[in-house]
């Protein structure tokens, strides 16, 4: 597999079929992230994977109240990964790291992903926290780095991202 090339060809995806990607497909997605580079290898980092349309779409009331919004931050995708990150020195670094390695990999086996903020306010949040009461975490402990969002694209048109010059130094 060419690194480069996936990740000149990885686009962000917001427009999704309704279709829910296979268990196999999340799973190794999931995968990607945890193999993430960590600060110290202390993987503190979980991942919390929602299929469930009435849980996804709590939490897309609560990330548009924050932003201010009233439509889907989520842009309708059936698969909704939230990364957390026990709270220390690293935590957004290593849950950052996790997110680029999922959105990397679901782009190499065809689904569209895309990276969406705002998870730390909402698990501050007594609705954020009481969606995950039930996994028995002491969300005190966590920081909510990021969503990623998942699906199989409805749009695959897509032109190579243009980058802009002047962003490299030498000093040999």
């Amino acid at each position: 597999m060419d690194i480069l090339n996936e990740i000149k060809n990885r686009k962000s995806c917001r427009s999704y079929k309704e279709n829910v990607p296979s268990k196999e497909e999340i799973d190794k997605v999931i995968e990607a992230g945890l193999y993430a580079a960590s600060g110290m290898n202390l993987q503190t980092g979980i991942i919390v994977s929602i299929t469930n349309k009435e849980i996804i779409n709590e939490l897309s009331l609560l990330n548009r109240s924050i932003l201010g919004i009233n439509t889907d931050p989520f842009y309708g995708a059936p698969v909704v990964l939230l990364v957390l990150v026990k709270k220390d020195r690293n935590a957004s670094y290593d849950g950052s790291c996790m997110i680029e390695n999922m959105m990397l990999e679901a782009s190499s086996i065809g689904l569209g992903s895309c990276w969406i903020h705002r998870l730390k306010q909402e698990i501050e949040m007594d609705e954020g926290k009481s969606i995950l009461k039930s996994l028995n975490l002491n969300l005190d402990e966590y920081e909510g780095i990021g969503h990623v969002i998942l699906g199989y694209p409805k749009d695959n048109d897509y032109k190579m991202k243009e980058i802009k010059e002047n962003r490299v130094f030498h000093i040999d």
